[in-house]
């Protein structure tokens, strides 16, 4: 009689299953969300990406990568005696279940020798590299929304 093996496969076939599971959450460690970009004007050169990303584990933001710029940086914006200043930077750090928001005031993506205009509703790819404390690399494509230059910047509205 085979019924006695049958209920150990099934609980095998179950494990099996939710052992796949596991993994493919494991791999999503890191959420992105409010993914956008400022449109640009014909002929301008550099937009900004903005948006939240929330890592599962602390790692850092390492590179971004679109097709809609040539070159494509990590910056922050910082203010010192009254100047407003924007340097690049070689990561962002995504301290483990904290919100780490991209936004025109702080770290963002900068998005320089654009290929063509973006237009407000235009769909950009971004390719985001996020590295985590022990040097494994993830890899996470996001379609950001093209805003109208005149869009309310969102980061800065009181929740």
């Amino acid at each position: 009689m085979n019924s006695p093996q049958r209920p150990s496969r099934i609980k095998h076939a179950l494990l099996l299953i939710s052992l796949l599971g596991l993994a493919g959450t494991a791999s999503a460690a890191t959420q992105v969300d409010n993914a956008w970009v400022r449109a640009t004007v014909p002929g301008q050169h550099a937009s900004g990406a903005f948006m939240d990303l929330t890592a599962s584990t602390d790692s850092k933001l390492i590179a971004v990568q679109s097709p809609v710029a040539k070159n494509v940086q990590i910056h922050q914006s910082s203010m010192h005696n009254d100047v407003m200043s924007m340097q690049q930077v070689d990561a962002v750090a995504l301290p483990a279940g904290q919100k780490v928001s991209l936004d025109s005031h702080g770290y963002h993506v900068m998005l320089m020798e654009l290929t063509g205009q973006i237009k407000a509703g235009d769909k950009v790819p971004l390719t985001l590299t996020v590295e985590n404390a022990k040097g494994e690399k993830e890899t996470i494509k996001v379609q950001a929304e093209a805003r109208a230059l005149n869009a309310p910047d969102h980061s800065m509205m009181m929740h």
